[in-house]
């Protein structure tokens, strides 16, 4: 490694999804083993990265923007005699590719999300000056180079990979299902799972480095499907058990799920499983049979609910997720009121929720559009309808007792902050001490999006807390 090579800074900017952080980690690792230090400023960087996501409301035009502010950056740094490389990646990149590069001449690497693993090379080569389009599918050849940067020993790994409590890790890419709103199938490809001792030797690297709390992540994370060490084919409910395993890995999540690939070994999981947290984010995205159809959602609304009370069957007090789309070509005011009234059937502790907006490519782009004020509208009354049921969600918390993982200090001296079996943030007057701990607990108020508590006493180390499950 050169001394020039050392000195470079990178810059990397995320946008969108858990999978994306993820992505954005795994692309400093590789830059790491190129000399690259990050830094928190694109002023101070030789590399500026901006990892993109394509999901939400006119994102490809918020890049544009971005990458206009940053162009003026780059042409004060060559007055001043430093070259500074842009790069585009993620999922807007994959989508635009070479329009990027027409529409941007200041961008020099544009990368999508399955290049990751040639990373360094790319920006070698974009910085010898010549201009980089890197889209291509090669979602295995990638996981098998990150997989190699994801367990590098601690200290072998860049310093500023700041003490965590609590982690993702990708375990699956792509879709396979084609919703005729979603450009996923196209930018990250078909579905595609990582192996099963690739997924294990990574928590276990999470687990040394003090990571108490592991968040599998994949576009459709319950189509996780691999062959076992056993000889059998594993989902991603034996993979939680396998991983619920691992000494110092004492709570499990995963997201994003689909529906379809609910199945019952998985449903078990959070049955038996006391690792895995009682909180599941399981879109429907609308509740009009009629619309689920035209979206090619592959499922029905009393599919939906007969899977929900399947779950609250196998764990009662789970708190559900969702996510919505209002306003997709064609919904009449009754398709927006079934929305309304699978809201309040499930009682959701929380969800998103979007108005439609066309993505180029996508089946639904096509349609008749529902015009922009009937969604503003119905936005609204949904929003209302997903935040009363998230009080009501809050509220039912109070008085209870929980366990919580302690992550931070909070915005005032003396309070801590953690994360609830729920996933909401809870806030106690504590010393920082107790920040990476798992306290219990008592929940003594419930705001908008977070719970107000109390400390008990102290939750011994899993392998103990497993063994009094046991008992």
């Amino acid at each position: 490694m050169t001394a020039s090579a050392e000195k470079r800074k990178v810059h990397i900017r995320t946008y969108g999804c858990q999978m994306n952080v993820y992505d954005s980690e795994r692309m400093a690792d590789a830059l790491a083993e190129a000399g690259y230090a990050p830094v928190d400023s694109p002023e101070s960087a030789d590399l500026i990265l901006l990892n993109t996501c394509h999901i939400r409301e006119k994102a490809a035009e918020k890049v544009y923007s971005e990458i206009g502010r940053l162009r003026h950056l780059k042409a004060r740094a060559a007055a001043q005699g430093r070259n500074v490389t842009l790069g585009v990646a993620g999922c807007v990149a994959q989508a635009e590719g070479e329009e990027i590069m027409r529409r941007a001449p200041s961008v020099d690497l544009v990368v999508g999300p399955q290049s990751y693993q040639r990373l360094p090379d790319l920006v070698a080569e974009a910085r010898a000056g010549g201009a980089v389009v890197a889209t291509d599918f090669a979602v295995a050849e990638k996981f098998g180079v990150l997989d190699r940067l994801a367990s590098r020993p601690q200290h072998d790994r860049p310093a500023e990979a700041a003490r965590r409590y609590a982690a993702f890790l990708t375990v699956q890419e792509g879709c396979d299902k084609f919703c005729a709103f979603c450009v996923v199938p196209y930018t990250r490809g078909a579905e595609v799972s990582r192996p099963v001792a690739a997924i294990l030797a990574e928590a276990t690297r999470l687990a040394a480095e003090g990571v108490r709390e592991v968040t599998l992540l994949g576009q459709n994370v319950n189509a996780w499907r691999a062959d076992g060490p056993d000889g059998r084919v594993w989902g991603l409910g034996r993979l939680l058990f396998r991983l619920a395993e691992i000494p110092g890995i004492d709570r499990l999540r995963y997201t994003t799920s689909h529906p379809n690939d609910m199945d019952d070994e998985l449903i078990a999981a959070h049955r038996d499983l006391p690792a895995l947290m009682p909180y599941l984010h399981l879109p429907v995205q609308a509740g009009s049979d009629r619309i689920l159809a035209a979206m090619n959602r592959r499922h029905r609304r009393a599919d939906y609910l007969r899977t929900i009370e399947k779950i609250l069957t196998a764990r009662p007090g789970i708190a559900l997720a969702g996510d919505f789309i209002v306003g997709f070509p064609g919904e009449t005011e009754a398709d927006f009121l079934d929305t309304l009234r699978i809201v309040d059937e499930v009682g959701y502790a929380s969800a998103f929720s979007f108005k439609y907006s066309p993505r180029p490519g996508t089946p639904a782009a096509a349609m008749e559009q529902v015009p922009e004020p009937v969604k503003a509208e119905r936005l609204g009354r949904l929003q209302a309808a997903i935040a009363a049921a998230q009080a009501r969600f809050q509220a039912s918390r109070v008085g209870m007792e929980a366990e919580v993982l302690f992550e931070r200090s909070g915005r005032h001296e003396g309070q801590i902050v953690g994360r609830s079996p729920w996933l909401s943030p809870v806030q106690v007057e504590a010393g920082p001490e107790k920040i990476g701990s798992i306290q219990r607990v008592t929940i003594t108020g419930a705001g908008p999006n977070s719970l107000f508590g109390a400390l008990s006493q102290a939750v011994p180390n899993r392998p103990t807390a497993l063994a009094e499950a046991a008992a």
